[in-house]
Formats: C-alpha cells, sequence, structure tokens
C-alpha cells in the first residue's frame, strides 16, 4: 500500500474522470451508484449502532467480540487506501520493475506486526496505546504522548484521505468546480461523522469488511479482464508490456526511477517507514485489539497478511496489463504519476460501465479508511487525554462516551477545514510522514514497552515525541515542502535535508532517545515494574478488563 500517492491533486480534464463526468451527466449511473453506496451505508450504520445500551468497550472496539476472518478483512479494509487500488499499479505501469519494488515494503510490514506487535499488545492495551504504556508506565505522562502522537497520525492521514476523496468524487459525480468539490469533500465528512458517532467500532466493521470485499472484487475484475485480453497468457501480457513501455528490457530491471543514490536512499526511507510504521499506526492498532483474544489478533493480522499479498499480485497484473494495452506513454500523457492508470485501463476494456464502478469502488476505499482512523482519533482524545489525563481516570463511562461521540464531530470538523485549505496542493507527502511518525515515534515506544525490562516512563516520553518532532522536522526541511517544481511550496526554497521521507534517520532517533531516556531516568531507576507486562505478554492474557 503505498500511500504515499493519495491523490493530493486532480485527475485532470483530460483524464477518465473526465470521461467518467461527461458520462454521468448524460445517463447519470455515476450519482446512481454513488446514492445506493451512501444509502447502503446508512444501512450498515443502523445494523451497526448498537441498541443494548451505552458501553465503552463497544464504542470503542467492539466489546471485542469479532470473528478472526472478520477483522482480518476489515484490518485490510482500513489499512489499504484508494492508492492501493490506483496508485500501486500506475507506479508499476510506468516503473515496471522498480514499480514492483516500490509496491512490495507494505506487503512484508504485516511480519513486522503479526510477529512482534499483535498478541502482545492485544494482551496489554485496553483501548488505546496509552492503555499499553500505562499498564507499567506513570499514566498521565504515558497516556499524554500516546494521545498527542495518535491525534498528529491521524489528522494527517485524514487530511490526505479527504484532500483524494474530493480529487476523486468531484470529477466522478460531476462537480468540477472548486467549490463544488470542497462541498462534497464536506458532505462526505459530515456523513462519516454521522455514521462513527451513531454505531463506533461495529458500523466501522462493516464499511471497513465492505470497502475490503469491493476493493479486492474491482481489482480481480480488472486482473482477470487484462489477462483475458491476452488470451490468458500471462507472458504475452508480460511481453506486450515491456514493448509498450518504450524502455525495452530495462522495464524489467532496476534503474528505471531509481537510478542514483539519492533517489535509492529515498526509497529506502520511504519503504523502512512503511515496512515499520504500519505496526506503529494507530488505526491498525485499535482494530488488533477488537478481538477476544491474543491468539485471534495473530489470526487476524494472518488473514490481512494474505489479502495484502493477493491484492499485490493483482495490482501487478493491473499495472503490467494497463502498459500492455494502453502503452506507457499514454499513461503518463494522462496523469505523469500514473494514478488514472487503473481508470484507463477500465475504460479500456469496459467501456464507461467498468469505469463508473471503478470509480465508486475507489471513493468507498477512502470513505472506509476516513470511518477507521476518525473513530482512532476520537478515542485518543476521549480516552487518552479526557479520561486519563483531564480527569485523571475518574470519568464515568457515561460522561467518557459523550465526550467520544462530541470528538467524533471534532476531529471530523478540524479534518474537513484541513482538507479544504488543501484541496489543491500537492499534499501526497502526509501519508508518508505518518508512516514515518508512527515507525519513529510509536513502535520503538511499543517494543521498549513490551519487550525492555529497563524501560522507563522518561524513556517513552523521549521516544514519543523526540520521533515525532524529528519526523515532521526533517520533512519541513525536506524537497517534499520547498525546493522543488513538486514541493508543497513552489516559490520557497528552505530545503536542508535531501530525502522526502525522514523514516532513515527518525526511526533510529526514536530509538535512540528511548534508550537514552530510560537510562538517565532517575525516578525509575533500573526500568518500570515489567512484572504484568511480562507476564500478559508470555500468556497472552486479555487485557479487555
Amino acid at each position: 500500500m503505498n500511500t504515499a500517492l493519495v491523490f493530493a491533486v486532480p485527475l485532470g480534464d483530460a483524464g477518465p474522470a473526465a470521461l467518467a463526468a461527461a458520462s454521468f451527466s448524460e445517463n447519470f449511473p455515476g450519482l446512481a451508484v454513488f446514492a445506493i453506496f451512501v444509502v447502503l451505508t446508512l444501512l450498515f450504520s443502523l445494523l451497526g449502532t448498537n441498541t443494548e445500551g451505552n458501553d465503552l468497550s463497544d464504542f470503542y472496539v467492539g466489546s471485542r467480540r469479532l470473528p478472526s476472518a472478520v477483522n482480518g478483512l476489515a484490518l485490510f479494509g482500513v489499512y489499504m487506501s484508494a492508492a492501493a487500488m490506483l496508485g500501486n499499479p500506475g507506479v508499476i505501469s510506468l516503473n515496471g520493475y522498480d514499480g514492483i519494488a516500490y509496491t512490495l515494503g507494505p506487503a512484508i510490514a504485516w511480519v513486522v506486526v503479526l510477529m512482534l506487535v499483535a498478541e502482545p499488545y492485544h494482551s496489554t492495551s485496553r483501548f488505546t496505546i496509552g492503555d499499553s504504556l500505562a499498564r507499567r508506565l506513570r499514566p498521565r505522562p504515558a497516556h499524554l504522548a500516546a494521545g498527542i502522537t495518535t491525534l498528529v497520525i491521524c489528522l494527517l492521514y485524514l487530511t490526505a484521505q479527504l484532500v483524494g476523496a474530493g480529487a476523486l468524487a468531484g470529477p466522478v459525480l460531476g462537480f468540477d468546480t472548486p467549490f463544488a468539490q470542497r462541498g462534497t469533500v464536506a458532505c462526505l465528512g459530515l456523513l462519516m461523522i454521522l455514521f462513527v458517532s451513531m454505531g463506533g467500532m461495529r458500523v466501522t466493521t462493516l464499511l471497513q469488511g465492505f470497502k475490503a470485499v469491493l476493493l479486492l472484487a474491482g481489482g480481480v475484475m480488472l486482473a482477470v479482464a487484462a489477462l483475458w485480453r491476452f488470451g490468458w497468457n500471462p507472458a504475452d501480457l508480460l511481453s506486450s508490456a515491456v514493448r509498450r513501455s518504450e524502455l525495452g528490457e530495462a522495464f524489467l530491471r532496476p534503474g528505471v526511477t531509481y537510478d542514483d543514490r539519492s533517489s535509492k536512499l529515498d526509497l529506502l526511507s520511504l519503504q523502512l517507514a512503511f515496512i515499520l510504521g504500519a505496526a506503529g499506526l494507530p488505526h491498525v492498532l485499535m482494530r488488533v485489539a477488537t478481538v477476544s483474544t491474543g491468539s485471534r489478533a495473530r489470526r487476524s493480522v494472518q488473514w490481512a497478511g494474505m489479502l495484502n499479498l493477493f491484492f499485490c499480485l493483482l495490482a501487478l497484473l493491473t499495472g503490467l496489463g494497463a502498459t500492455a494495452l494502453l502503452g506507457r506513454s499514454a499513461i503518463a500523457a494522462d496523469a505523469a504519476s500514473g494514478n488514472t492508470a487503473v481508470l484507463l485501463l477500465a475504460d479500456s476494456v469496459g467501456g464507461s460501465a467498468l469505469l463508473t464502478l471503478i470509480s465508486c469502488v475507489a471513493f468507498a476505499t477512502i470513505l472506509a479508511v476516513v470511518a477507521g482512523i476518525t473513530l482512532t482519533a476520537a478515542t485518543a482524545l476521549a480516552h487518552d487525554i479526557y479520561g486519563e489525563v483531564i480527569m485523571r481516570g475518574r470519568a464515568s463511562e457515561k460522561n467518557e462516551l459523550l465526550v467520544a461521540r462530541l470528538a467524533v464531530g471534532a476531529i471530523g470538523v478540524a479534518a474537513i477545514a484541513l482538507s479544504m485549505f488543501a484541496q489543491h496542493l500537492n499534499i501526497s507527502f502526509l501519508v508518508g510522514l505518518a508512516f514515518a511518525i508512527a515507525a519513529s515515534a510509536v513502535l520503538p515506544t511499543l517494543l521498549y514497552n513490551l519487550w525492555w525490562k529497563g524501560f522507563t516512563t522518561r524513556g517513552a516520553v523521549w521516544s514519543m515525541y523526540g520521533g515525532l518532532v524529528t519526523a515532521v522536522l526533517l520533512v519541513v526541511l525536506s524537497p517534499a515542502v520547498s525546493g522543488d517544481p513538486a514541493a508543497l511550496l513552489t516559490d520557497a526554497d528552505f530545503a536542508v535535508f535531501p530525502l522526502r521521507n525522514p523514516g532513515l534517520v527518525s526511526v533510529p532517533v526514536g530509538f535512540l532517545l528511548g534508550w537514552l531516556g530510560s537510562l538517565s531516568d532517575r525516578r525509575e531507576p533500573g526500568g518500570a515494574d515489567y512484572r504484568e507486562t511480562e507476564i500478559r505478554v508470555l500468556t497472552g492474557a486479555s487485557a479487555g478488563t
């Protein structure tokens, strides 16, 4: 899932989105599909609403009652964004071997989640990252650091996703003016606020599972259509892709994109952030906690990992199929990033009907991801910051649940406002930054907390805040923000850090600060009490109570 390729800029009037918009204005099939999707989503929300009373565990983690396979499907759904469906095949269609290497990193991330985090985190966390840390560290600083870091990651992710929703939904629905696109984003954000505040984790699970099925179905349809056009012979498809790439055999060798030291280091930094960051993403960790036992959490991750690998295969076939049928030049001419390759392929093999369907599937993926991240941010705000920091753990369940529902609205409105400002800016680096913060601040703290007896509260605070500040500062000083034609600020140049993603530097800094902070902590010499955490990690005892 190379989510750094989220739709940060409009698809362009010459692309398939414009074709779809023209079709909708004549026949309204896109609006009809969109309306059906909204109605189904509302029905899911009503089905998912808790009618048995208000309960924090139900709102936050669905009472930990989800089956492993269902949770694995939802975990795959919350992790995979529209960039996975449209961006990954686009990178492969333009860059061949380099594109394949670029897309495989996030699939490997599930190994890190499975081996190091899933079961021990489930056994030590009730609702949030702060709960896991506070089991052995001082509660208030642990909850505050975890809550702030979670909110930053979620707001970065939400802003990028909502900008992508506006860039995709506006043209798809025939709304091609900036005002109409912003209105579309506002309506979508408000819908998500309504759905999540109504049903919490139950609604979010239904949305993510529904989205995952649509995503897989759309990928299968395109891959099958591409293979069918070449007589079900993958060798013929590959030969045609090589020929129409206009690069010859170089298309199948490293060096099309990453041909110098700087670009290779940039790729390494981004891949490091993706591989390690997945294990620290708050919305992924929150979903790990929605099953009843640690072993079921592990099986959920296994399901998600297998679905992710299968989707990578679909992305490979779709990307190469787009090159084989359309040609690399045609794809690059429509969108230099390759983000419209899948839409072009859908229009080529299935006409406007398939194009409409794939566009709406991509749109559905954004909605589901937004719902999951909104719930995670609201939980951090209500549980970590309000419940544990402000109220010192004395808030009643009724009051905390009310704050959580209000927090859904506050987070949603904040994300909508930020995305309105960023609608026509190149903010594609934001999701990569969110992964880098997760890898630099959350993952080191979690691993030390779960596996190192000498870890202390100061180490957690230094690691969390230090990894967060380092990642953000390096990105601000990178070519992603200034000093490059494709930067956020095209007219400025204060880039002194050469890499677009800070992971290569910020991840080691996060681990180093956690170690140094723990060694220098005189308040907890030798480490915080590790006995209960160790027992839970080794036995898999549930932290749900």
